[in-house]
Order: C-alpha cells, then sequence, then structure tokens
C-alpha cells in the first residue's frame, strides 16, 4: 500500500487572481473622507486614478504639463504608457478637474513638475509602492479589506463600469491601451458565457 505525502495548496488562505474594482458606493465614501478631510493631493489623485484608469507607474508619473493648457485642465488628455511605450488616452471629468486644480494650486505646481511630487529629496514624484500604502489607506477608511483591494482597483474601476453598462470591449480596450483584446477579457474577468452573449449579438 502506498502513501501519498499530504500537500497543502500553495493558495490555501489566500487571495489569488484579479482585484476587485470599487463599487460607485465605496468611490463616493472615499470622496467624501478625503474632501472632509481637506486632503487635496489625495482627493486629487483618487479622482485622477479613477478617470484615466492609468497603471501606478503612469499615474505617479504625470507632471503637470501633461494634464493642463494655458493654465487650464485639458478635458482629455494622452500619455505614453512605461510598460507597453504606446500613447493611451483619457478622459477628465468635471470633478477631477476641479480638485487637480485645487491641488496645483496649493501645491504652487509649476507644468514641467510632477503632479504629485515626492518628499524625498533623490525622487521627483511618488513611488508606486508609496501610492499603494495611500490607495491601502484610502480603502481602509471606509471600511473595506486593503489586503482585497490594491492600485489595480483603481485602474479596474471605471473600466469595469464602462464593461457593464456597453458590452463594448473594443472602447474599454482602448482606454485601458491594451495591445490585444484577449488582454482586456483577462483583465476584466470575463466569464466565457458572457462572451459568447456578447459574440452573439454581434451580426457579421
Amino acid at each position: 500500500m502506498e502513501f501519498t505525502e499530504h500537500r497543502e495548496p500553495w493558495n490555501k488562505g489566500k487571495l489569488i487572481g484579479q482585484k476587485p474594482p470599487l463599487k460607485p458606493k465605496d468611490i463616493w465614501a472615499i470622496r467624501i473622507q478625503l474632501q472632509n478631510g481637506g486632503r487635496a493631493r489625495d482627493l486629487a489623485m483618487f479622482n485622477l486614478a479613477i478617470d484615466s484608469k492609468l497603471r501606478g507607474c503612469d499615474l505617479v508619473n504625470l507632471r503637470a504639463r501633461d494634464i493642463t493648457h494655458a493654465n487650464q485642465i485639458l478635458a482629455r488628455a494622452m500619455v505614453v504608457q512605461r510598460k507597453t511605450q504606446r500613447p493611451v488616452q483619457f478622459e477628465i471629468t468635471e470633478p477631477t478637474r476641479t480638485a487637480v486644480a485645487a491641488w496645483i494650486d496649493k501645491a504652487k505646481l509649476k507644468p514641467e513638475q510632477c503632479l504629485f511630487p515626492s518628499r524625498l529629496a533623490d525622487s521627483p514624484h511618488v513611488s508606486t509602492r508609496q501610492y499603494a500604502r495611500i490607495v491601502h489607506q484610502w480603502v481602509s477608511a471606509i471600511g473595506l479589506d486593503s489586503t482585497i483591494y490594491g492600485t489595480h482597483a483603481m485602474r479596474l474601476t471605471k473600466a469595469t463600469l464602462i464593461y457593464k453598462r456597453t458590452k463594448n470591449l473594443r472602447a474599454v480596450q482602448l482606454l485601458l491601451g491594451h495591445t490585444k483584446l484577449e488582454s482586456t477579457v483577462r483583465y476584466l474577468g470575463i466569464e466565457v458565457d458572457d462572451a459568447l452573449e456578447i459574440s452573439e449579438q454581434t451580426e457579421i
């Protein structure tokens, strides 16, 4: 009789897979927290993270000139993604423009300066690690489990809402700056049945 060694699954008790997006009620709860706390930088960062759908490395690298023109916050902006070296466009909604303008004014930022400067002398902007800590603070402050939500939740939130409302994968692919539609499908965690339903509704 053979005895097989019993091994615990490597992922037992661990959260794996895609981090979930924030729900609309969570977005508003975080905004209210930041507004009531007078945290101009964090409110601008949060709103811009949701609107832009940028990866953390691209968000922290934004300069004031990337989203402004003649002292006005742009309604649309474009940046070259560091990961793919491909440009991606994003919208900046009115609440976000208001928050970003207030932060730029408060911090007295010049066009060439990073939008979210670091307090460290040897770094021009907040690091991606610091950004991750800030996101954890936001979600913890409204009672969410910070181990479940990460910086990717910021990137995924609006993309998921757009997909749920429109079922337009191509639009979401463009907004996320993905080179392949398959990447968008995986990123959104779309189930096969859902994908087939969309396909069935597409006439050729």
